[in-house]
């Protein structure tokens, strides 16, 4: 997709992808959504079936996309520390990228975040 110069694309994936945070599992997925976008490293998008919610404390913060919408927040509790807005949601995106509604995505670039695909850390 194609718009003013910005490619997006959304594509279903049987990877298996791992989460921590701070060598702590926060999600394990076989179903992840990922989103490739013009400037951004790939974006895994998870169920939250998948997903420790209970680890999760939403956030204050939100943000805005002009390809993608709204994103709500949360941050990661792993024992004694908290990776503020480590995780986003969009609950109602543009049409253009509706498949990742209602799932969630981890900010690797967070200190302590990391993502492993079928194994390998990206």
């Amino acid at each position: 997709m194609n718009a003013r110069g910005h490619e997006i694309e959304v594509t279903p994936k049987s990877e298996r992808v791992v989460v921590r945070v701070d060598d702590v599992v926060v999600a394990t997925s076989s179903h992840p959504v990922v989103l490739t976008e013009t400037g951004a490293p790939p974006r895994y998008y998870l169920p939250r079936a998948d997903v420790k919610m209970e680890m999760l404390t939403p956030s204050p913060t939100t943000s805005h996309c002009p390809f993608k919408g709204d994103a709500t927040y949360w941050s990661v509790q792993t024992g004694g520390r908290v990776a503020e807005d480590a995780v986003w949601s969009y609950e109602e995106p543009f049409p253009r990228v509706k498949e990742i509604a209602g799932l969630v995505a981890f900010w690797t670039e967070k200190p302590g975040v990391t993502l492993e695909v079928d194994g390998r850390t990206r």
